[in-house]
């Protein structure tokens, strides 16, 4: 059998790239072949619409997740006025449009294997 990717063992200990602000901060992992893997962590009293629009310069979060979330709660409300709540060990799929905010006093920590790397990109 042919190996075409490397094995790699790659840790959030040592992230390849970090993206931080107030009351948040992203770690992103790169991968072979161009997967990236990132942890969100948001704080208490953290807001998509306060806290992350000035840095990426859209109205709603436009970066698609695929995400499991290890712990806190966050509320996510789409441009459509659809609502869920998240907590830990579960999974959401959220397309591109959307706002969130933490819930509680516990920070939120997911890992989100599809749209990290565009999140809170500068434009």
């Amino acid at each position: 059998m042919t190996q075409t990717q490397p094995l790699e063992h790659l840790s959030f200990d040592r992230p390849d790239e970090v993206r931080h602000g107030e009351n948040w901060r992203l770690e992103l992992l790169h991968l072979a072949g161009g997967a990236e893997v990132g942890r969100i962590t948001v704080q208490p009293g953290w807001r998509w619409s306060e806290h992350v629009r000035p840095v990426a310069g859209t109205d709603l979060c436009q970066a698609p997740h695929q995400q499991y979330q290890v712990s806190g709660r966050i509320h996510v409300v789409m441009a459509d006025g659809t609502e869920i709540e998240s907590g830990p060990g579960e999974v959401t799929s959220l397309p591109p449009g959307h706002d969130a905010w933490v819930v509680g006093d516990e920070p939120v920590v997911a890992i989100d294997w599809h749209g990290a790397s565009v999140w809170a990109a500068r434009p």
